[in-house]
């Protein structure tokens, strides 16, 4: 591991500060992935700001909307009360996730800016878009199983690894910063030509909460994966849903493994509102989410994986 310097910071200024000044400065809480990161020569810091002491651990629901400081811990989230009984999807998530000391050391705000566990971005001696601009992208004919078959691009297929992400997109969150408030579904970027920019955060600016609306639907998570712990998605759905009658009122849905960024398509969801939920418009919707995917040998399994996956969630919260 490269040498760098630490320090702690007493507040949210003097902690951007410390960063905005230094550019291969960077923040650490939990640090359950930088650490890794830094490690196996994937990602090199020349200073961490350690931000723990920050006031940013509050779990709160206020005028409808749930807010969650960026550092509280993954399973403090999950076993809270107001999450627990009212936000199903974002507790199921988190406790699909990662491992139980994993989870007990996680911030939520680290949880959103992971990297991708490619094992080309993760081994320093291959090439890749992502770690290192204009080396190639190996997984675009090589092994793929875990990749992408939504969002990518000839520069990238590597897949978002967060649970939380998925959920918190299906149930249009925002992420607050030290300087702006950012709709989730704007939070990530597609790979495109520049795959080695994953957020729309700039250099030193801090999460400090994220923010979720309140919804009257049954919401769930559906996360398959190849063991049941310490394992990622292979594909993931999250899901809620408002039936009046047999007729669909409201419905959302967002997945994991299967896109370079957490993946909804809204037309999808608009093909199943003011219908029955039948298998033909359970299949309907599927075929627009997967408009424009592609397989390739290693992931093309991936595309049946999710046909299969969403009228299985569906059928349970109906």
């Amino acid at each position: 591991m490269k040498a760098f310097s630490y320090a702690q910071a007493r507040d949210v200024d003097q902690a951007v500060r410390s960063v905005v000044s230094n550019p291969g400065a960077t923040f650490i809480a939990g640090g359950t992935d930088l650490l890794n990161l830094m490690k196996d020569g994937a990602q090199s810091q020349d200073r961490l700001i350690d931000i723990n002491a920050l006031p940013l651990t509050e779990i709160r629901l206020r005028d409808g909307v749930l807010s969650i400081g960026a550092l509280a811990r993954m399973t403090d989230v999950a076993a809270h009360p107001l999450v627990r009984d009212n936000f199903a999807m974002l507790s199921e998530a988190l406790l699909a996730s990662a491992s139980p000391q994993v989870r007990n050391m996680a911030a939520i705000g680290g949880n959103l800016l992971q990297r991708t566990r490619c094992g080309y971005f993760r081994d320093a001696g291959s090439s890749c878009n992502k770690r290192t601009p204009g080396s190639g992208c190996p997984a675009l004919e090589g092994e793929n199983r875990g990749h992408a078959v939504l969002g990518g691009s000839d520069h990238c297929i590597a897949v978002n690894p967060s649970d939380l992400a998925v959920a918190l997109l299906a149930l249009d969150a925002t992420v607050v910063t030290s300087s702006r408030r950012i709709p989730f579904k704007d939070f990530y970027l597609l790979p495109g030509v520049t795959p080695h920019r994953e957020t729309v955060l700039a250099h030193g600016e801090l999460i400090v909460a994220v923010e979720v609306p309140l919804l009257s639907m049954k919401q769930g998570y559906l996360k398959l994966r190849d063991r049941t712990t310490f394992e990622f998605a292979v594909v993931a759905v999250g899901a809620a849903l408002r039936m009046r009658g047999r007729v669909v009122q409201d419905v959302r849905l967002a997945f994991g493994g299967v896109a370079t960024t957490p993946w909804r398509v809204e037309e999808a969801e608009n093909a199943l509102r003011g219908k029955p939920l039948t298998a033909e418009t359970m299949a309907a919707a599927a075929d627009t989410v997967l408009r424009g995917a592609v397989g390739r040998h290693g992931n093309a399994f991936k595309i049946e994986l999710l046909k299969r996956a969403i009228p299985v969630i569906l059928e349970d919260l109906r």
